[in-house]
């Protein structure tokens, strides 16, 4: 059993973290590469002959919590960008 498993705040941690580099004026869309995992990546994996299906399991669940980090941080974004400037 992996620590995230064990911790069901690791994706709002991890989301945290790329929110704070954000906020540090790190591009968004370069933010957003380095958590996602695009789906014909993915998809190429799950067709490698070499893995057994222990591993693509792993591979699955990878995909989703990498998934659930992004939509975490986009919704930190989307929440930044709308927030009213004091001026």
């Amino acid at each position: 059993m992996s620590r995230e498993d064990l911790d069901p705040l690791a994706p709002q941690r991890e989301a945290a973290f790329f929110y704070g580099l954000f906020l540090r004026g790190h591009n968004v869309e370069t933010l957003r590469q380095d958590i996602d995992i695009p789906r014909p990546i993915f998809e190429k994996w799950l067709r490698a002959n070499d893995f057994e299906s222990s591993f693509r399991e792993s591979l699955e669940r990878v995909y989703s919590y990498r998934k659930q980090v992004l939509a975490i941080f986009d919704g930190l974004v989307l929440n930044e960008q709308n927030r009213p400037r004091l001026q």
